[in-house]
């Protein structure tokens, strides 16, 4: 079949919710992915930071096979030989005393948000119906109604109400609005993204996670941190609060946490907030399965053995220093940390961010638009120097020829 052929049966049978750069892969390995007619992309999405361990990492795909091969499901009705070893394996790892397993990303924040309101009528002594929790505008923290409800980005929210009440949305990187925002007793929490990601890789000044986080002991309030896309690595640091020495109440991870091989989410917290929730209360069939389990811990290995947050680091700051030497007025400005990066072009320039992608992929380059003039740039962690010199290189052209 020609390329064209796979995205016809896709636009044909599928729902129309996303809107794909035309082409069409087959295969993945490491840091490059192969389309069906056999040429090679760099490929500087990975999943939506999912895939920061690359593409079909084979200690992952073992761990995969082997499990897969011996026990898949037994649902929470029982105890599996892995589920305690994972949640062992997570508590050495993060310090936390309990783990939630869950499955995507959307459903560990619902998951954090019912903790969080659980906590505040248990600990805090909110009256029943009125806890509320604090998120920042330009937040993106998945798509189920509850999440949409508290988005200020008219494509995720648009058309989908009634909406979900108990939110108070401030200003992404201004303490003084969270402050004022905390003054209401009937605030359980607060929910941030240490850098936003969707929102075009913004991150927040420096000392802006630790301000916030003293303003939540102070007005004894959860900081609960979406690390889904930050975390594991991808900011040169095993997560991103670390770079401020903040610990979150309740941390939620997912994406990377399964190195892109099977979905795997997950909230941790402390007994006090984790033990408000009873059994029957909340589950999911497929949270903490064997599979996921295994591949989880083998994902979390790969991360340490192979020193991926410190190579994050060490190629975003290349990356960076590289990509800001390009001389193009479609250029406005580079920003992000470690390996979660993003340029912002000029759409006064001539070309659109969509337009450079298209370019870039014809170069042999894959990476996404976002906002329509925000490039977001997050290959898997793997990446060599070498390599990171090889995909500047493309970009660098492909703007240069803009």
């Amino acid at each position: 079949m020609k390329p064209e052929a796979y995205i016809n049966r896709e636009e044909t049978f599928g729902a129309h919710n996303y809107h794909p750069l035309p082409v069409v892969l087959q295969r993945g390995e490491g840091v490059f992915v192969w389309d069906v007619e056999g040429k090679r992309y760099f490929d500087f999405l990975s999943g939506y930071s999912a895939l920061s361990q690359g593409h079909c990492h084979p200690k992952i795909v073992e761990a995969l096979t082997e499990q897969a091969g011996k026990l898949t499901l037994v649902s929470r009705a029982f105890y599996s030989d892995a589920l305690g070893e994972y949640m062992a394996y997570m508590h050495a790892f993060f310090g936390y005393d309990k783990l939630l397993p869950v499955n995507t990303g959307t459903e560990a924040v619902e998951t954090a948000l019912k903790l969080c309101r659980r906590w505040g009528y248990q600990v805090k002594g909110i009256q029943p119906g009125r806890a509320k929790v604090v998120v920042c505008d330009g937040n993106f923290h998945g798509r189920t109604i509850s999440v949409i409800s508290m988005s200020s980005d008219p494509s995720a929210y648009a058309g989908f109400g009634p909406y979900t009440p108990g939110f108070i949305r401030i200003p992404y990187n201004d303490t003084a609005a969270l402050g004022e925002a905390l003054e209401d007793p009937d605030v359980a929490g607060f929910l941030v993204e240490p850098i936003q990601g969707e929102a075009g890789v913004v991150v927040p000044d420096e000392g802006y996670l630790r301000a916030c986080y003293r303003l939540c002991r102070e007005r004894h309030a959860l900081f609960i941190a979406d690390e889904i896309q930050t975390g594991i690595g991808r900011t040169g640091k095993l997560l991103a609060c670390d770079y401020e020495d903040v610990r979150p109440d309740i941390l939620i991870l997912g994406k990377a946490l399964s190195g892109g091989v099977t979905p795997v989410s997950a909230v941790l917290a402390g007994d006090e907030i984790m033990l408000t929730i009873a059994p029957g209360e909340h589950g999911s069939t497929y949270g903490g399965n064997p599979l996921a389990a295994k591949v989880a811990m083998a994902a979390l290995e790969v991360v340490r053995e192979e020193n991926l947050s410190e190579n994050a680091f060490r190629m975003g700051e290349l990356f960076r220093q590289e990509i800001g030497k390009i001389d193009s007025p479609a250029i406005r400005q580079v920003r992000g940390k470690g390996l979660l990066n993003a340029v912002v072009t000029d759409p006064g320039k001539g070309k659109s961010a969509w337009d450079i992608c298209l370019a870039l992929k014809e170069n042999g380059l894959i990476a996404k638009p976002t906002h329509d003039h925000i490039i977001r740039f997050t290959p898997p962690l793997v990446i060599t120097g070498e390599q990171m010199r090889e995909a500047i290189e493309v970009i660098r052209q492909t703007f240069g020829c803009l």
